[in-house]
């Protein structure tokens, strides 16, 4: 009896059941059993459910016959306000005091010491922590019916500033990039923790059929420092990590057929091996296997769904000026621009990394090459999702891993990580917009009102989400682990 006939009378599920039934009765206690356990461990869980819906789909489709969607969309907690995440991460640490946080008492005092109770106890990172003051280096006005202050350096955004809510009273427990980047994406300064993209995707699952439900990017001068444990999924199955796309050349790595294999070739060898990964997930219920089977069929949609996706040439003209994006030619802004229109394509986390922001010297120069950069994107990713009736449900989170510090490095020109304030914003997705959240001192150096420390962000993302974010969890290792650990508070002011 083959396996597709076995699933359609029933017979494999239900000796599944029998196996699983026998083991629980010799191992453990069945009334403490949850039900996600029973669907994972006993077979009858992410892939050999859904091998049987895949089953009954229209044979003649150009795939190979496999596992159907383990990523098909779920139900949260309770409704949400957001179906989807776009994360603007400005890796290396935006300057606050250079961008949002004006602080003329810091212009004021440009040049002297701190005060000593100011630097008491503080640990900088490369530099002693009484060095001397740095004062802002752009002017700042304020924009929009919300009248938010901001840089020079961001004309664009202050065009979208009403749409927008920026929190200026954000902490984090890490002051170097690797730690920083990984707490800011996974809740923990420890590699091996998922990532917020894989929680979503985890809860959430995927509105799209052809392209995987969390998808990454990177641009800037070099990669994010934490590297991929900002996009893995680190104990939750493979299946939720991020995907990585590039720019240039085949936008996933090996997505093209090496010369000589045809489609039917590759048709072929793949449903043989999906056959193979079939007979052990039968034999073992495990939740890797479906993640194999899965990621096989992924790529085969992929090849027909991903290049008409990184063609750019299709937009209207009007649209390409609004980003700055060119097609072709790897940038920012066409990050931004595909961003856009992977959501539309029912991808739940599309994150881009720019890693461009370390300014340790040449503070002024720089910082006006990465807002010319990012600026104009940003805004008109807020603009673009709006006018299509997408920002409502679409959240989108722009930020880095922690700020910079009041006091200057590098003689005159630059700024050391700095963990106890900077500035994020929000918008879309049930957020509240035109509002400024939070406060910092007179120097800009620690957040004193209305502090949002890294994991009352999680909180607040994954409840937009729909979801408590204490009862998302996954057992690993004997306890349940959540993306905030045991911390987080929503930050209720700033939802919509």
């Amino acid at each position: 009896m083959n396996l597709a006939h076995e699933l359609s009378t029933g017979d494999w599920t239900r000796q599944r059941v029998m196996n699983c039934q026998d083991h629980l009765y010799r191992h453990a206690n069945p009334a403490a059993v949850t039900r996600r356990w029973f669907l994972e461990q006993c077979g009858v869980g992410l892939g050999a459910i859904t091998l049987g819906n895949l089953l009954g789909r229209d044979a003649s489709a150009a795939m190979p016959v496999g596992t159907g969607r383990p990523l098909a969309a779920k139900t949260p907690h309770y409704a949400a306000k957001a179906k989807r995440v776009i994360f603007l991460f400005m890796a290396g640490a935006p300057s606050h005091l250079d961008l949002f946080d004006n602080k003329p008492q810091l212009a004021k005092f440009d040049g002297t010491l701190p005060p000593p109770e100011l630097i008491e106890g503080y640990r900088a990172a490369f530099i002693n922590p009484n060095s001397k003051l740095l004062g802002p280096k752009f002017q700042f006005a304020r924009h929009g019916e919300c009248g938010a202050e901001l840089s020079e350096l961001l004309p664009r955004l202050a065009g979208v500033v009403d749409d927008i809510a920026i929190v200026k009273s954000m902490v984090t427990d890490a002051f170097n990039h690797a730690p920083g980047q990984i707490l800011m994406n996974t809740g923990s300064q420890q590699f091996g923790r998922p990532s917020m993209g894989a929680w979503a995707t985890y809860g959430l699952g995927s509105e799209s059929d052809d392209l995987p439900g969390f998808v990454v990017f990177s641009s800037g001068k070099k990669g994010p420092s934490g590297g991929n444990s900002n996009w893995g999924s680190g104990f939750l199955p493979t299946l939720y990590q991020g995907v990585q796309f590039r720019t240039s050349g085949d936008p996933v790595l090996y997505l093209s057929n090496p010369g000589g294999v045809t489609g039917d070739v590759q048709r072929e060898s793949l449903e043989s091996i999906a056959r193979l990964n079939q007979m052990r997930l039968a034999a073992t219920g495990d939740p890797e296997i479906a993640t194999r089977i899965n990621s096989f069929e992924m790529a085969f949609r992929m090849q027909s769904s991903v290049p008409e996706l990184m063609d750019l040439a299709g937009e209207p003209q009007h649209i390409l000026e609004l980003y700055g994006a060119e097609p072709g030619k790897p940038s920012f802004a066409n990050n931004c621009l595909l961003a856009r229109r992977l959501v539309e394509r029912g991808v739940r986390f599309v994150q881009l990394f720019h890693e461009a922001w370390d300014q340790h010297g040449n503070l002024v120069a720089d910082l006006k090459q990465n807002c010319k950069d990012t600026d104009q994107a940003c805004a008109a990713l807020v603009k673009d999702l709006k006018q299509r009736g997408l920002l409502e449900d679409t959240l989108v989170v722009w930020g880095g891993e922690f700020g910079r510090t009041p006091m200057v490095q590098g003689g005159n020109d630059g700024r050391d990580h700095h963990p106890t304030a900077f500035t994020m914003w929000l918008a879309g997705g049930g957020i509240k917009p035109g509002v400024t959240y939070g406060e910092s001192d007179e120097f800009g150096f620690k957040a004193v009102k209305d502090v949002v420390h890294v994991h009352d962000l999680h909180a607040t993302i994954l409840h937009l989400l729909g979801f408590d974010h204490t009862r998302l969890v996954h057992r690993f290792q004997g306890r349940d682990f959540r993306l905030t650990d045991v911390h987080g508070n929503v930050v209720e002011a700033l939802l919509a």
